[in-house]
């Protein structure tokens, strides 16, 4: 036989109604929250999917963020690039005039002051910053002011003028995350920009009888090469001509020598590994100095950049030299105008690409938003009838809680 005190009546009254008043308090917070998922137990899978869904999410915002604010960067590098070609393009008439015997050499002193004039305002073109102080044209240097000046003297001119214009940024571009794993370009290098002509080196050390005395690599414009132990000058040429270095080598025949050319306009990075000695045995680089300055001095070197070519067509008005401005100093102005608008166009890709990618953002992030909202949202209608049923309830049972549970003789000696 069972039995029964007088408290457990009372007891299981007050575990019940402390029940429905966590249900009632777990739905009030539900729709408070709008979101159907109060805790992790309420629907562990649907939290797992949600935190995906938000994931991915917040990952897209960044990333239209970065797209949004490489765009802007985009605009400013693109004026820059436009006024230098602007530049170029009165370079370019100034060396067509001076290449008419019409013109006393007076007239080309001044056009060559002209031009020395733009090119201080093209050097200042290649040494310019964002808004943030770093610089849009050393790559991934950023802090790095990427074009160095040494003035000097020069026939026909009284006073200093810039005589070498050195590149001491990198060519490694930064880049700016828009995608998963998908980069643009936001600072570049300045030798992809402002350089005209293929650049050529050759050694003027015999090869021919060359082997490597162990495994090791060779960096060309970044590139990393391996060699093997015993590989011989025509190995070394072959491994450098089958990677993704922008350069073609070869043997030259009467030196037996290597070379090197660029199949771009830019200029060779070329270093040896840490301990190691090739291209310094190939009379390539020497072991002092970082690229651009360690290419050998017995190397015959050829190539400039946009600046080498206008400093040599200002020295040629100068001089008055005719020949020399309609023929090597108007074609380098050529080249540097091509290779500049190249990149103008490189950039207006990229600019197209962050569009695409910016309106598909745009697109995917409400699809994403919807999915999680069918995961987590809170049907709003049931929740409320849910929630008066309860509180309906739980009068009931208030109530019948007042007739179950009698006065006792404690209640009136109160």
């Amino acid at each position: 036989m069972e039995r029964i005190s007088s408290n457990m009546s009372i007891n299981d009254m007050q575990y019940q109604l402390q029940k429905r008043n966590e249900s009632m308090y777990e739905l009030n917070s539900k729709m408070g929250s709008q979101t159907r998922l109060h805790s992790l137990r309420d629907d562990p899978l649907a939290a797992a999917h949600s935190t995906r869904y938000l994931s991915k999410i917040d990952h897209l915002k960044r990333y239209a963020v970065n797209a949004e604010r490489v765009q802007g960067d985009f605009r400013i590098v693109e004026g820059y690039m436009q006024s230098a070609n602007r530049i170029l393009h009165r370079i370019r008439e100034l060396a067509v005039q001076g290449a008419n015997d019409t013109f006393t050499r007076d007239d080309k002193q001044a056009m060559g002051q002209e031009i020395n004039q733009l090119l201080n305002e093209l050097i200042e073109i290649g040494n310019a910053k964002y808004a943030d102080g770093t610089s849009m044209f050393a790559g991934d240097k950023t802090t790095t002011t990427p074009y160095r000046v040494l003035m000097g003297n020069v026939e026909g001119r009284d006073g200093m003028v810039v005589r070498s214009v050195e590149y001491r940024g990198s060519i490694n571009p930064s880049k700016v995350e828009i995608g998963q794993e998908s980069y643009v370009n936001k600072h570049f290098a300045g030798t992809e920009v402002f350089w005209a002509e293929q650049q050529q080196i050759l050694s003027d050390v015999n090869a021919q009888n060359y082997t490597v005395t162990e495994d090791t690599f060779i960096r060309i414009d970044g590139e990393v090469i391996r060699l093997d132990a015993g590989d011989n000058v025509h190995t070394i040429v072959a491994k450098i001509n089958d990677s993704n270095a922008q350069v073609k080598a070869g043997l030259d025949p009467v030196r037996n020598s290597i070379t090197f050319s660029t199949t771009s306009p830019h200029q060779l990075w070329m270093e040896d590994a840490p301990e190691s000695t090739v291209l310094q045995d190939l009379g390539v680089v020497t072991e002092i100095g970082r690229p651009p300055f360690n290419i050998s001095p017995d190397a015959d070197t050829s190539g400039g950049s946009l600046f080498d070519m206008v400093m040599y067509l200002r020295d040629q008005l100068y001089e008055g030299d005719t020949i020399d401005i309609g023929g090597g100093a108007l074609k380098g102005i050529d080249l540097s105008q091509s290779k500049l608008v190249n990149a103008m166009s490189d950039l207006g890709a990229q600019d197209e690409r962050l569009q695409v990618t910016m309106r598909r953002i745009d697109y995917e992030v409400p699809q994403l938003m919807e999915q999680n909202s069918k995961e987590v949202d809170l049907d709003v209608a049931k929740a409320i009838t849910d929630l008066k049923t309860l509180e309906q309830a739980h009068k009931a049972a208030l109530g019948a809680a007042g007739r179950i549970i009698q006065p006792t003789l404690l209640d009136f000696l109160r």
